[in-house]
């Protein structure tokens, strides 16, 4: 029971109040739309699971460049009862694959599997996945970029006190009029990407 408690109690913090090494650099991706095509009736299979063009490439860039890369994704599709968990971690197994085929790697991967009416403290833009992300990796995502498609992404960014980071790919051409224009916007990941490593201080 101690120990369970405890957990809870450390996953309420953010890392200012946790002892930190050496803070490790992470860029920080949602998942449909920024690392692969997303689809309105969703991602239900590995076999619909494909990459946008030069996603796992800029992945790989930011591992060779001593980033570590995480992933944040709402997948209600679970809540919706369309997936199960299961076969989420077969997407997911195939997305890593696919990464690790390119020279990268993911370090972590954390999803809200809730229906929206849930009222969870994971889904976006609620913080429950960086707490965790924290957590696990003892780092503290303040400045860090977030990377996503849509205006949950960066409200998320900025609540964390994240770096937010708008694409046009999947949602981000429509969540354009949604967002301050403070956000930086890119192309695509593999844009952003090149911008972030040109800059040196990622």
């Amino acid at each position: 029971m101690n120990g369970l408690m405890n957990d809870r109690i450390a996953l309420n913090k953010r890392p200012t109040e946790l002892d930190m090494s050496v803070q490790r650099k992470f860029v920080i991706l949602d998942r449909d739309g920024v690392i692969n095509h997303d689809s309105a009736l969703y991602i239900k299979s590995p076999e619909e699971w494909r990459p946008i063009a030069g996603s796992l490439e800029a992945i790989s860039a930011l591992v060779q460049a001593g980033i570590e890369v995480a992933v944040v994704s709402n997948q209600s599709a679970i809540g919706r009862g369309l997936i199960s968990e299961e076969m989420l971690k077969s997407i997911h197994m195939k997305m890593s694959r696919e990464v690790e085929k390119a020279g990268g790697r993911i370090a972590g991967i954390y999803y809200c599997p809730h229906h929206p009416s849930d009222a969870c403290d994971c889904r976006k833009p609620a913080l429950g996945m960086i707490k965790r992300l924290e957590h696990e990796h003892g780092i503290l995502v303040k400045g860090m970029p977030l990377i996503g498609d849509k205006p949950t992404d960066i409200e998320l960014a900025k609540r964390a006190g994240a770096r937010p980071i708008l694409v046009r790919t999947g949602y981000g051409e429509n969540s354009l009029d949604s967002i301050d224009r403070s956000v930086a916007v890119y192309e695509n990941l593999a844009c952003a990407v090149k911008a972030l490593l040109a800059e040196g201080t990622t």
